[in-house]
């Protein structure tokens, strides 16, 4: 079938992305699904930092690719094999399919899929192979996902069946920014109620945290960010205190702008700026986590002895660190109940045409989750 979707060709473009155009609205053509895949229509694509990580070069991937990861639709075509799902079903996508059959899959950690690593790593579904292509010139996939376009054809291995009466471009939060960020702080941290925490970096992922770490009954929770509009959303959705780190000039007056310590430092901003902000909040037998995913030749130094007298605890976490069909379905019953409300970090909607402003906006630092939406 003909579809369209946006293709990054070059990377390593710079903004204004409206401007230069990394992204091309292109015809192509989409394969049917094969064994164990299914055809989803996009409703809605959320715009994440790892996307434009992929345009800016921080994250080289293969080109030409159609890029997108976090994303909901409705499945509207299987392939054989396919029992779980069926025409009609609402799903999110998961941006690491998961085969069930590896040594971390059978210890329940499908984050680290080998052959879903192999996969994205090499630009192709989970069972091999590419579905789109212009002139018979195969385009990568990202994440097995490639959800920047009208229509997806993706393994059963990335789809989780949402609930109906949830909107798209809701349900989409929930395969990347609530995945992510809720899940380090209830997976990877496990934080309890009276515990204290910070949360470095309000995109779409750092609210996420804040929310979940709100909702697991954090005692102090502290919100950082550049963006004071963020930090003033933050306080409503429990940050206890927020800091813009303009205001401090170093570590010590963050920590004391911060209220003292904490048993939790989360970065989310990707940065190592961050992640030392992080660790430098992080007290004595804590855990500094980060979920942020910076330039593969970023690199932080720390004080070995510190991390053993102190014995600090630094972890990373990825895909929230869980179970993406366990989680996600855990996380809307959730905001369902009104414990979770993420629907309140939802940003700007744009159209697939105007993809390239959606991350200029993003550049800007002020945006909340912003997505693609389609009619």
């Amino acid at each position: 079938m003909e579809i369209r979707a946006a293709v990054l060709r070059d990377a390593q473009v710079l903004p204004p992305y409206a401007q230069n155009k990394p992204l091309k609205i292109e015809k192509i053509t989409l394969d049917p699904p094969r064994s164990r895949e299914v055809l989803v229509k996009i409703k809605a694509a959320g715009l994440c930092h790892s996307d434009l990580s992929v345009i800016n070069g921080d994250r080289p991937r293969g080109l030409p690719i159609v890029l997108g990861h976090e994303a909901s639709g409705e499945v509207v075509g299987l392939g054989p094999d396919v029992t779980e799902l069926a025409v009609g079903d609402h799903v999110v996508m998961v941006f690491v399919p998961s085969c069930g059959c590896c040594q971390p899959c059978l210890q329940a950690r499908p984050a680290l899929c080998e052959p879903g690593a192999a996969a994205n790593t090499a630009g192709t579904l989970l069972g091999g192979g590419r579905r789109a292509h212009v002139d018979g010139n195969y385009l990568n996939h990202h994440t097995g996902v490639s959800c920047f376009a009208e229509y997806a054809v993706v393994s059963v291995r990335s789809c989780v069946k949402v609930n109906v009466e949830l909107s798209h471009r809701e349900a989409a939060l929930f395969g990347c920014a609530v995945l992510t960020g809720a899940g380090a702080v209830l997976n990877r941290a496990a934080i309890k109620a009276g515990d204290t925490a910070a949360v470095v970096g309000l995109g779409g992922v750092g609210l996420s945290a804040l929310l979940a770490a709100a909702a697991a009954g954090a005692q102090r929770l502290v919100a950082i960010d550049f963006n004071d509009e963020k930090l003033a959303l933050a306080k409503t959705l429990g940050a206890t205190h927020t800091v813009n780190p303009k205001d401090v000039k170093n570590h010590d007056e963050l920590i004391e702008a911060a209220g003292g310590k904490v048993d939790y430092g989360f970065d989310m901003a990707g940065a190592v700026p961050a992640f030392e902000a992080a660790y430098a909040l992080t007290r004595r037998g804590g855990s500094t986590i980060t979920s942020g995913l910076p330039n593969p030749a970023s690199r932080f130094s720390l004080s070995l002895s510190q991390l053993v007298a102190e014995e600090r605890d630094i972890r990373g976490s990825y895909l929230g660190s869980g179970v993406p069909a366990v989680d996600i379905t855990r996380y809307i019953d959730l905001y369902k109940a009104g414990k979770l409300p993420v629907n309140k970090m939802l940003g700007k909607a744009f159209t697939l045409d105007q993809v390239n402003e959606g991350f200029d906006h993003m550049a800007t630092g002020s945006n909340l989750r912003d997505a693609i939406v389609f009619d």
